[in-house]
Protein backbone atom coordinates (compact mmCIF):
# COMPACT_ATOMS: atom_id res chain seq x y z
CA UNK A 1 0.00 0.00 0.00
CA UNK A 2 1.70 3.04 -1.33
CA UNK A 3 -0.84 5.41 -0.63
CA UNK A 4 -0.63 5.50 3.37
CA UNK A 5 -0.88 8.65 4.74
CA UNK A 6 2.49 10.35 6.26
CA UNK A 7 1.13 11.48 9.86
CA UNK A 8 1.62 8.90 12.87
CA UNK A 9 -2.14 9.72 13.87
CA UNK A 10 -3.77 8.75 10.96
CA UNK A 11 -1.65 5.46 10.60
CA UNK A 12 -2.33 4.60 14.31
CA UNK A 13 -5.98 5.04 13.29
CA UNK A 14 -5.67 2.51 10.52
CA UNK A 15 -3.80 0.00 12.45
CA UNK A 16 -6.68 0.31 15.01
CA UNK A 17 -9.49 -0.48 12.28
CA UNK A 18 -7.25 -3.35 11.16
CA UNK A 19 -6.74 -4.56 14.62
CA UNK A 20 -10.77 -4.63 14.84
CA UNK A 21 -11.24 -6.77 12.12
CA UNK A 22 -8.78 -9.23 12.81
CA UNK A 23 -10.49 -9.77 15.97
CA UNK A 24 -13.78 -9.72 14.93
CA UNK A 25 -12.67 -12.64 12.57
CA UNK A 26 -10.60 -14.61 14.86
CA UNK A 27 -13.35 -17.16 15.22
CA UNK A 28 -14.08 -17.63 11.71
CA UNK A 29 -10.53 -18.12 11.20
CA UNK A 30 -10.34 -20.61 14.30
CA UNK A 31 -12.82 -22.55 12.64
CA UNK A 32 -11.60 -22.73 9.53
CA UNK A 33 -8.60 -23.85 10.93
CA UNK A 34 -10.18 -26.54 12.43
CA UNK A 35 -12.45 -27.44 9.09
CA UNK A 36 -8.97 -27.24 7.70
CA UNK A 37 -7.37 -29.36 9.86
CA UNK A 38 -10.31 -32.47 9.46
CA UNK A 39 -10.12 -31.83 5.84
CA UNK A 40 -6.07 -32.59 6.02
CA UNK A 41 -6.76 -35.65 8.44
CA UNK A 42 -9.83 -37.20 6.46
CA UNK A 43 -7.31 -36.75 3.04
CA UNK A 44 -4.53 -38.45 4.86
CA UNK A 45 -6.84 -41.64 5.75
CA UNK A 46 -8.58 -41.19 2.10
CA UNK A 47 -4.42 -41.55 0.67
CA UNK A 48 -3.62 -44.44 2.96
CA UNK A 49 -3.35 -47.42 1.19
CA UNK A 50 -6.23 -49.74 1.92
CA UNK A 51 -4.28 -52.45 4.02
CA UNK A 52 -3.17 -49.62 6.31
CA UNK A 53 -6.46 -48.50 7.01
CA UNK A 54 -8.09 -49.96 10.28
CA UNK A 55 -10.95 -51.72 9.98
CA UNK A 56 -14.25 -50.52 10.92
CA UNK A 57 -16.88 -51.90 13.30
CA UNK A 58 -20.72 -52.68 12.24
CA UNK A 59 -22.48 -52.88 9.25
CA UNK A 60 -23.25 -50.44 6.83
CA UNK A 61 -21.99 -46.99 6.80
CA UNK A 62 -24.25 -45.12 8.57
CA UNK A 63 -24.17 -41.44 9.35
CA UNK A 64 -20.75 -39.42 9.48
CA UNK A 65 -19.02 -39.07 12.45
CA UNK A 66 -20.04 -36.13 14.33
CA UNK A 67 -22.99 -35.56 12.36
CA UNK A 68 -26.07 -36.37 13.98
CA UNK A 69 -29.35 -37.11 11.28
CA UNK A 70 -32.04 -34.81 11.54
CA UNK A 71 -35.22 -35.47 14.03
CA UNK A 72 -37.96 -37.10 13.06
CA UNK A 73 -41.04 -34.38 14.00
CA UNK A 74 -43.53 -36.12 16.23
CA UNK A 75 -46.82 -34.66 16.23
CA UNK A 76 -48.06 -31.09 17.25
CA UNK A 77 -48.48 -29.48 20.69
CA UNK A 78 -50.76 -26.35 21.66
CA UNK A 79 -49.84 -23.67 23.80
CA UNK A 80 -51.95 -21.85 25.74
CA UNK A 81 -50.65 -17.87 27.36
CA UNK A 82 -52.45 -16.68 30.46
CA UNK A 83 -51.38 -12.53 30.95
CA UNK A 84 -52.84 -10.15 33.32
CA UNK A 85 -54.71 -8.78 30.76
CA UNK A 86 -56.16 -11.90 29.99
CA UNK A 87 -55.60 -14.98 27.30
CA UNK A 88 -53.23 -14.54 24.60
CA UNK A 89 -53.88 -16.55 21.44
CA UNK A 90 -52.99 -20.00 22.07
CA UNK A 91 -49.96 -21.05 19.70
CA UNK A 92 -49.46 -24.64 17.84
CA UNK A 93 -46.50 -25.90 17.12
CA UNK A 94 -44.62 -28.94 15.84
CA UNK A 95 -43.70 -31.65 19.16
CA UNK A 96 -40.31 -30.99 18.99
CA UNK A 97 -40.31 -27.01 18.70
CA UNK A 98 -37.53 -25.39 21.17
CA UNK A 99 -39.91 -22.04 21.40
CA UNK A 100 -42.46 -23.93 23.42
CA UNK A 101 -43.55 -22.02 26.63
CA UNK A 102 -44.80 -23.40 29.73
CA UNK A 103 -46.68 -27.11 29.85
CA UNK A 104 -48.02 -27.84 26.48
CA UNK A 105 -50.72 -30.15 25.53
CA UNK A 106 -50.51 -32.89 23.05
CA UNK A 107 -52.87 -32.46 19.91
CA UNK A 108 -53.34 -34.83 16.98
CA UNK A 109 -53.10 -33.49 13.48
CA UNK A 110 -55.90 -33.50 13.06
CA UNK A 111 -56.66 -31.00 15.93
CA UNK A 112 -53.72 -29.34 15.18
CA UNK A 113 -55.61 -28.82 11.65
CA UNK A 114 -58.79 -27.91 13.13
CA UNK A 115 -57.25 -25.34 15.80
CA UNK A 116 -55.86 -23.46 13.16
CA UNK A 117 -58.64 -22.23 11.39
CA UNK A 118 -60.00 -20.35 14.97
CA UNK A 119 -59.08 -16.81 14.96
CA UNK A 120 -57.80 -17.39 18.38
CA UNK A 121 -55.27 -20.09 17.51
CA UNK A 122 -51.64 -18.82 15.40
CA UNK A 123 -49.11 -21.08 14.55
CA UNK A 124 -46.03 -20.59 15.65
CA UNK A 125 -43.97 -18.13 13.51
CA UNK A 126 -40.48 -20.58 14.39
CA UNK A 127 -41.68 -24.17 13.79
CA UNK A 128 -44.28 -23.56 11.11
CA UNK A 129 -46.78 -26.40 11.90
CA UNK A 130 -49.22 -24.68 9.46
CA UNK A 131 -46.98 -25.29 6.60
CA UNK A 132 -46.20 -29.37 8.18
CA UNK A 133 -49.84 -29.61 8.17
CA UNK A 134 -50.20 -28.13 4.56
CA UNK A 135 -52.91 -25.59 5.95
CA UNK A 136 -50.15 -22.49 5.21
CA UNK A 137 -52.21 -19.24 3.70
CA UNK A 138 -49.06 -17.72 2.55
Amino acid sequence: MSLLPPDPRRLRAILGYLDERLAENETLATYLRIQRDTVLAALAEAERPARQRPRRQGKGNGPLPGLTPPRVRTGYVVQQKRTPTGPEPALIHLADCTMVQGTPHRIRADEARAALTDPTVEPCTFCRPDTELGTDLA
